[in-house]
């Protein structure tokens, strides 16, 4: 009967949904390999926001169609995000070659975005992001190279300097550049505050 209990409970936990962050949480700090303009640094969200707030943004991958309009609309905007005080930092289960690449392309990043490596998805998982597992046999992204790591759904998180949750969005409904607008709009008015 324990065992029987047991494993029901098991089952009950493993199906509950993943619950991200919402307004007011307190972020989990992380360290992660990161890259700028194809340079590989240690990012530290602790260190990052001792300079102001700080967007953290979560997506399934480089070089794949969402993931490239929301680089480059970040990337275009970053100007407007420094004027409100605030960083940004993208975070996805791609490996930091990869990265690399993606942060360096004049396409997407272009040398303006840092973007993280959660390769394990731990970084993701620490902010109730679900994090799905690879697709069988991979897929092409938009240069033909083989995508073989798992993703992360597309959420962003804007932290106050404190470190807590100031606004939450993501999901299937918002465009890739409607969630950039709406991270820029977030620190827009923090930096009104």
């Amino acid at each position: 009967m324990k065992k029987l209990l047991l494993a029901g409970l098991v089952s009950v936990a493993i199906a509950l949904p993943v619950v991200a962050l919402n307004k007011g949480d307190t972020a989990p700090m992380f360290s992660a390999k990161a890259s700028l303009a194809g340079k590989e640094f240690n990012y530290s969200l602790a260190d990052a926001l001792k300079q102001g707030p700080v967007v953290v943004y979560f997506y399934p991958s480089a070089f794949t169609q969402g993931c490239n309009i929301q680089a480059h609309t970040f990337a275009e905007n970053m100007d407007a995000f420094k004027a409100a005080k605030a960083s940004v930092i993208g975070v996805s289960l791609d490996s930091i070659q990869r990265l690399n690449d993606f942060s360096a392309d004049p396409a997407y990043c272009a040398g303006k975005l840092p973007v993280a490596s959660d390769a394990d998805g731990s970084i993701a998982k620490s902010f109730g992001v679900n994090v799905s597992a690879p697709r069988e046999g991979g897929f092409p992204d938009t240069r033909g190279v083989t995508v073989d790591h798992g993703f992360a759904d597309r959420m962003t998180f804007v932290l106050t300097k404190d470190g807590k949750v100031a606004s939450t969005f993501g999901g299937r409904q918002l465009a890739p550049d409607q969630n950039v607008m709406q991270a820029l709009q977030a620190v827009k008015d923090l930096a009104a505050l």
